[in-house]
């Protein structure tokens, strides 16, 4: 499901009967959105959600085309890269800035995608599981590009080798969780942060989004040059007027998104 309002792209995954298992259509609708929400204007954040009691459990395997001739060496690398990573890249790459709502058991892929994310807000309930080596795979989607990042090699290889549950106050608790709130309180603190990010300067915090994704891949001088750049570009932008008038005319900025 899909919906647009105060400038909040949402985004629902919802086939709660599969726990929200992503089939190869909904992967490409869901990339498609966010490439929707990078060019529209009247979207300055997007909320990535679902319904029932997981996020996402995966990758649909039972969804998966079948193949139209005998899979030959190269063939997986090919289906990995158009689309696991294209879907993970999606969000990463995305304009906006992307906040993950997990309602619920986010597991291989699922979690993945909600690791790509801005922000992570999760209910009390939710669990993370790296399921891959539970299933004699190498984890994919990025996760061995995300999880060092975010938690440090020692952490990404504790979870990615014995694929244990995390629950949500433990995913908090090693940074991978911005909140954990009670799951009848989700939705309304989505909202909140939501609107808080649509009332900003959109076009501030996408470049901004653009220098800390880049900061850990790169030299000091790289990330220097990057971020001189990236205010260059922000400094001829209505909102950064905006922003220094408000100050000093000492009053709330008022900004369009542009």
């Amino acid at each position: 499901m899909h919906s647009l309002g105060g400038g909040v792209s949402w985004i629902t995954l919802n086939r709660p009967e599969a726990m929200n298992a992503v089939t190869w259509d909904q992967r490409e609708r869901i990339i498609a959105l966010l490439a929707e929400a990078s060019a529209d204007p009247a979207v300055r954040a997007v909320v990535l959600t679902a319904t029932g009691r997981g996020f996402c459990a995966g990758a649909d395997l039972r969804g998966t085309r079948a193949p139209t001739r005998e899979r030959v060496a190269g063939d997986v690398a090919r289906t990995i890269r158009l689309g696991a990573q294209r879907l993970i890249a999606a969000v990463l790459d995305c304009e906006k800035p992307v906040i993950a709502a997990v309602n619920g058991t986010a597991a291989g892929i699922g979690a993945h995608l909600a690791f790509a994310c801005d922000l992570v807000l999760a209910a009390d309930t939710a669990k993370f599981i790296e399921v891959f080596v539970r299933r004699g795979l190498v984890p994919d989607g990025g996760g061995a590009y995300l999880l060092p990042r975010l938690v440090g090699p020692q952490r990404a290889k504790e979870l990615m080798f014995f694929g244990d549950a995390l629950t949500a106050a433990d995913a908090e608790r090693l940074g991978l969780v911005n909140r954990t709130v009670p799951g009848g309180e989700l939705e309304s603190l989505a909202e909140e942060w939501a609107g808080r990010l649509a009332a900003g300067p959109t076009r501030a915090l996408a470049l901004t989004k653009q220098l800390l994704n880049a900061s850990l891949d790169g030299d000091r001088a790289t990330a220097f040059a990057a971020e001189a750049a990236a205010q260059e570009i922000n400094m001829t932008t209505r909102d950064a007027d905006e922003g220094v008038a408000s100050f000093v005319e000492r009053r709330s900025p008022e900004y369009r998104g542009c």
